[in-house]
């Protein structure tokens, strides 16, 4: 078994036990070293979007000290779901590596399909309100720290 997937599949067995999330472990490497570790802390923290890849994620950054994980890779449980996929994305993670596939995950009760499916109307343009309404409102007055942040000379693009 590669040594980092072992990491994240211990970290997942480990949740298995203490009942703070699902059975979902995640670590971030860079160069060969483990830099950030992470598993399922949902129930934990009442915190839903604690899951394994985020955590790892947070835990990577706090150790190198940047919100910028470019040059690493995650190997984590599980397919990630959509949000851990956007924070995967934003963190520049290039290549991540996962144990169990998404059908594995919905057939033990975990289901993003339903996500996956809206975001990929949202992409074409097509609200479906019975999972989430979006409504464009005040932006006369919301895009002035836009102009703002744009005019900034000592702004950090990240």
């Amino acid at each position: 078994m590669n040594e980092y997937m072992k990491v994240a599949k211990e970290l997942a067995n480990e949740n298995l036990t203490t009942n703070e999330g699902g059975p979902f472990g995640a670590c971030v490497v860079k160069e060969g070293k483990i830099i950030g570790k992470g598993a399922n802390k949902v129930l934990l923290n009442n915190d839903p979007t604690a899951h394994a890849e985020v955590m790892a994620i947070r835990d990577a950054c706090k150790n190198i000290n940047s919100h910028d994980l470019s040059g690493c890779e995650i190997y984590t449980s599980c397919y990630p779901c959509p949000m851990c996929l956007s924070a995967i994305i934003w963190s520049n993670v290039k290549r991540v590596y996962y144990g169990n596939t998404k059908k594995d995950a919905a057939e033990i009760g975990f289901r993003d399909d339903f996500i996956y499916n809206y975001i990929g109307k949202l992409a074409n343009d097509i609200d479906d309100n019975n999972i989430l309404e979006l409504k464009n409102i005040d932006r006369e007055e919301t895009i002035e720290e836009f102009k703002k942040f744009k005019n900034k000379i000592d702004k950090t693009i990240y």
